[in-house]
């Protein structure tokens, strides 16, 4: 399988992702710094502040632009806290965690 974050010739995440899961590809399209893809990862978080997943990825975005309070805050309210020191590496742990979240949450085949 490809590794999600190998898109540096992609033009936009792949189809099917959810919003979170397509802010954490922005933010490794702009290669874990601000910049345009910051600010678009950035604008799908605040889409949706409140949900957990969302939450998740904006305390990801706003640690990445260096104001580390504003991305305590965004893990508080997400109920959780940074797990690694590395930015990849966060977002790896929580894009696995999005995606046994829309697995544990896809419809199951009926007979």
């Amino acid at each position: 399988m490809r590794d999600f974050f190998d898109n540096r010739m992609a033009e936009a995440p792949p189809d099917g992702v959810t919003e979170p899961m397509a802010a954490l590809w922005w933010l490794g399209k702009g290669g874990w710094q601000t910049g345009s893809e910051w600010e678009k990862a950035h604008a799908l978080c605040q889409g949706a502040e409140g949900e957990t997943a969302y939450d998740r990825v904006h305390a990801l975005a706003h640690w990445i632009e260096g104001d580390r309070s504003n991305s305590d805050y965004w893990y508080r309210r997400a109920g959780t806290s940074r797990r690694y020191e590395d930015p990849e590496k966060e977002a790896r742990h929580i894009l696995e965690q999005l995606t046994n979240q829309a697995a544990d949450q896809a419809p199951t085949a009926r007979p």
